[in-house]
């Protein structure tokens, strides 16, 4: 394994390229800013293993991956239909929610334009050099075998999250999956005589809902547990979608810990509930299969799996339900977990543990700025600041803004316009008239959410930064082949299947 030393240095280097830093990567991507982005992964993929026929995304298109802050981008999901000869069909639709599949192809043909993005790269350490004030990434190449180094002023994480497994399931034989590989494990599941699927949000039902069709003719029962006390719908009523605003994370990130805590449990149904929709297709698919006789199906609210055990042929599960404190059994022969996701550690960061800032809880302490070194502002987070920050962590629509953030902080002024006050409604005490219009992150670290914009900092549109990234490469002939020019702009956005 040999090792390569880089020619220059990264104003920017992004790690992990899902849908948040492959927004970044179309941000940066016009200005004079050398970035560069590194995955462990061949290529763009997104939640492949729930990409179910007919399955939306739950935010509106505009929470592309760079049109709420740049609605004149060419990296825009209106363009992408425009390009592929789909947006009078997408039009004559009249919904706002693209499939999940367009989606992920959107997300393909933006990172097929970006020459930033390196794939097949696995980060393996992340360390500080005190004589030049540089971060060294070193990321092995999985084709070659070499080891890479890359240097940057600038670190910005996008690792995502990880399937969280219960832990009466973990290291279990039998068939247990999480709905992030229910596709590739379908016909395995539907060949056993019993199935029982284990989550509370649109993951959940989505899973349960296509188990569901075959459950008859398919010769197996399927089941649906959940800790919930009830199959909560998402709510998309429009004040409380006020709450994926600045206003509220500022108000979210200025609170104490322990209130953070228990609203981020509180608020789960905001953004973690089941489309309304698809309760009332679940319910009139139970009312169909019940003219022809009993059900193959049992759901069971406000239950929570306590033990698990495997004897050969099927799982026996201990089962509490809460509101009665009393437990009882059921047995099945295979599990679906939709569980959800968790935000890690990597273990890359070791070498810099010092330099960053740290909860009571041993998670990274966000600061309102998504920086995490103690205020220097050279190492930023992406979606792994929910408990920081509430419920616009994963938010696709939040997260042009975040990115417009992180490349203030990055340029040392404003280049994409950020909106400080969207919200009709107060989320803490009111500040005074005189100083609402200043009043934007109080009782938050590290000062108010961006750095105020300059006076003639582009009108809508994003200037160069004077100086930044000199030396780097202008953008090579031919990037983005196939899309118009791009304008004076900028973009962003990005996407999870679990959002608001």
């Amino acid at each position: 394994m040999s090792a390569t030393r880089p020619a220059r240095v990264h104003d920017v280097v992004g790690i992990g390229i899902g849908p948040f830093n492959l927004g970044l990567a179309c941000l940066v991507e016009p200005l004079a800013l050398d970035a560069v982005f590194l995955d462990r992964v061949e290529g763009f993929a997104w939640h492949h293993g729930m990409m179910l026929d007919g399955a939306t995304i739950q935010v509106p298109f505009m929470a592309d991956l760079v049109t709420m802050a740049d609605p004149t981008s060419p990296f825009s999901f209106l363009n992408w239909l425009k390009q592929s000869g789909r947006l009078y069909p997408f039009y004559i639709r009249e919904s706002f929610y693209p499939l999940r599949a367009e989606y992920d192809a959107y997300c393909r043909w933006a990172s097929e334009q970006l020459p930033s993005l390196r794939w097949g790269r696995d980060v393996i350490s992340v360390e500080h050099d005190e004589a030049s004030d540089t971060y060294t990434v070193s990321a092995l190449d999985l084709a070659t075998g070499d080891l890479e180094t890359y240097t940057a002023r600038h670190v910005v994480l996008g690792v995502g999250t990880t399937p969280t497994i219960p832990a009466a399931l973990r290291d279990l034989p039998g068939l247990v999956v999480h709905s992030s590989d229910y596709l590739p494990n379908r016909d395995r599941l539907r060949a056993t005589g019993s199935i029982t699927v284990v989550g509370s949000g649109q993951s959940a039902a989505e899973v349960y809902r296509d188990l569901l069709g075959g459950a008859r003719d398919g010769g197996y029962d399927v089941d649906w547990i959940t800790r919930s006390p009830r199959f909560f719908p998402m709510e998309y009523t429009k004040l409380t979608l006020e709450m994926t605003s600045p206003e509220y994370t500022d108000h979210f990130h200025g609170l104490p810990l322990p209130l953070r805590q228990r609203l981020g449990r509180e608020q789960r149904s905001l953004y973690k509930g089941i489309s309304a929709d698809l309760i009332d297709e679940i319910y009139d698919a139970l009312y169909e299969l019940s003219a022809s006789g009993p059900v193959p199906s049992t759901l069971l609210t406000d239950t929570e799996l306590t033990d698990a055990a495997w004897d050969g042929s099927r799982f026996r599960l201990r089962l509490r339900h809460a509101q009665l404190d009393a437990e009882h059994e059921r047995e099945t022969e295979a599990i679906v977990l939709a569980t959800g996701y968790s935000a890690q550690v990597p273990a890359f960061l070791d070498p810099i543990r010092s330099r960053l800032d740290w909860d009571d809880l041993g998670r990274l302490d966000v600061a309102r700025d998504y920086s995490i070194d103690g205020g220097r502002g050279r190492v930023f987070v992406q979606n792994g600041e929910e408990h920081t920050h509430g419920l616009t962590a994963p938010d696709l629509g939040f997260g042009a803004w975040r990115n417009a953030q992180i490349i203030a902080k990055v340029c040392g002024h404003e280049i994409y316009p950020l909106e400080r006050r969207i919200a009709f409604q107060e989320f803490g005490v009111p500040a005074s008239a005189a100083g609402r219009a200043d009043a934007t992150t109080s009782g938050s670290r590290y000062g108010a959410g961006a750095p105020t914009r300059p006076p003639g900092a582009g009108a809508g549109a994003p200037t160069r930064p004077p100086g930044a990234g000199a030396g780097a490469p202008t953008r090579p002939p031919g990037a983005g082949a196939g899309a118009p020019t791009r304008p004076p702009g900028a973009d962003a956005v990005l996407a999870q299947e679990v959002l608001r």
